[in-house]
This record gives structure tokens, C-alpha cells and sequence, in this order.
């Protein structure tokens, strides 16, 4: 019994410290996200932190309110790629533990 208590910490530190990088690495990533067919773009860390906001000449000078509108959905896409990338990087992790389906941990 003492054994499977002294795997089972050493699991969770293994865990514990793959974790962590994880974390780091996803802090560190950076993606796009598009609207408008690529006319408007945005780069988000993984942090949620906007680097960059690009948009497309053919848009200056037009229809302020559409313009805005691309922006919030450019920034939606980059946070919905954030949110998947984190999901991916951390579902191998989570799969051994044993945790019930669709129970998330706290991060």
C-alpha cells in the first residue's frame, strides 16, 4: 500500500510540474483572429493580451460602425483560439487523472 501512495505523489507532482509548463507555454503562444474574410486580424497572446490589430486598407474611410463590428469579432475569434488551444494542451494532461467528463480544474 505505501508504494501506490508513493506513485500516486509522484504522478501528481509529474502532473503538477507538466502543468505548469503548459501553462507557460500557452502564456506564450501567440494566434490570430480573423473576421470580415480576413480583412480585419488580430494577434492575441494566450494571456488574452491584444499585440497587434490589422486592418485591411479597403475598410479606412468606410462604414465606421461595420469596422467596429469586425474588430469585436476579430478579437472574439483570437479568444475562441485561445480558449481551444488551452483546452487541447491541457485535455492530455487531465486524461489520466481520472476526472469525471466535462469537470474542468481551476486555471
Amino acid at each position: 500500500m505505501k508504494g501506490g501512495i508513493g506513485n500516486m505523489m509522484r504522478q501528481a507532482q509529474k502532473i503538477q510540474a507538466d502543468m505548469v509548463k503548459a501553462q507557460q507555454e500557452l502564456a506564450n503562444m501567440e494566434v490570430t483572429g480573423q473576421s470580415g474574410g480576413g480583412l480585419v486580424s488580430v494577434v492575441m497572446t494566450g494571456k488574452h493580451e491584444v499585440r497587434r490589430v490589422s486592418v485591411d486598407d479597403s475598410l479606412v474611410g468606410d462604414d465606421r460602425d461595420m469596422l467596429e463590428d469586425l474588430v469585436a469579432a476579430a478579437i472574439n475569434d483570437a479568444v475562441r483560439r485561445v480558449e481551444d488551444a488551452t483546452k487541447d494542451k491541457f485535455s492530455g494532461m487531465t486524461a489520466g487523472m481520472g476526472l469525471p467528463p466535462g469537470m474542468k480544474l481551476p486555471f
